[in-house]
């Protein structure tokens, strides 16, 4: 039977405590099938814990940067420093058989009339973003889907081909992104997730409070930079 609704959940960056979280608000919502558009490890002091818990739940994995980077530190040249030290950091607490898992992901995933990618379609082991207009022309040149689900900004936001929207509709093309997990990036620290109905073609981001001061506590036990735990407090 093919599945209707779908829980599209990215960059959960090794929180442990916000992944648990969205399952659970995941669990209430009754969907068929848990997408993962990557990033599940980096920054966050649980990466193996993560991985194992989107392993057993997500029907699709993909390969996010952070993922990328820590299987191979080469791809962190890009990142800022504080990215660089947790790449560094996640490398040396995964397990071989974790790195084996992520070695074998890619970062898009086309479903029918849907494609799940990690970052921007356009180059997407470039690890492009979708922000400005010019990323979002690049970007709905680059598939021939109906919509397109992104990560990677941690941002939740939809853009039509006309440019930023409030929803999906049955007509035209689409590019959502779903934000971040583990990790919220627009001033807001709950964690953000979207639930996708295909057969009702519609579309819903969903937002919930989840225990952050347990996460910092253990990012700053850790030795990670004290700014990747900070910045959770405030959702930047």
């Amino acid at each position: 039977m093919e599945s209707k609704r779908f829980a599209i959940i990215s960059d959960i960056h090794g929180n442990l405590e916000a992944l648990s979280r969205a399952l659970e608000v995941i669990d209430e919502e009754r969907v068929d099938e848990i997408v993962c558009l990557g990033d599940t490890v980096g920054y966050g002091a649980n990466p193996i814990e993560c991985l194992t818990l989107v392993r057993s739940r997500c029907s699709i994995i993909l390969l996010g940067n952070h993922d990328a980077a820590s299987i191979d530190l080469a791809v962190a040249n890009q990142f800022t420093l504080n990215a660089q030290l947790s790449a560094i950091w996640t490398f040396g607490a995964l397990d071989e058989e974790s790195k084996a898992f992520l070695r074998g992901l890619k970062p898009t995933h086309p479903l029918g009339e849907v494609l799940f990618s990690h970052g921007s379609p356009y180059e997407p082991d470039e690890w492009h973003y979708v922000i400005s207009e010019f990323d979002m022309r690049e970007a709905f040149r680059a598939f021939t889907e109906r919509i397109c689900f992104v990560g990677h900004s941690h941002i939740p936001v939809i853009f039509s081909e006309d440019g930023e929207t409030d929803d999906i509709a049955h007509q035209g093309r689409f590019i959502v992104n779903v934000g971040s997990v583990g990790q919220p990036r627009d001033g807001n620290p709950d964690l953000s997730f979207g639930i996708f109905d295909r057969e009702q073609w519609s579309y819903r981001n969903v937002r919930a409070e989840y225990d952050f001061k347990t996460t910092a506590k253990k990012i700053r036990e850790t030795g990670l930079p004290r700014a990747l735990a900070d910045r959770l407090t405030v959702g930047m």
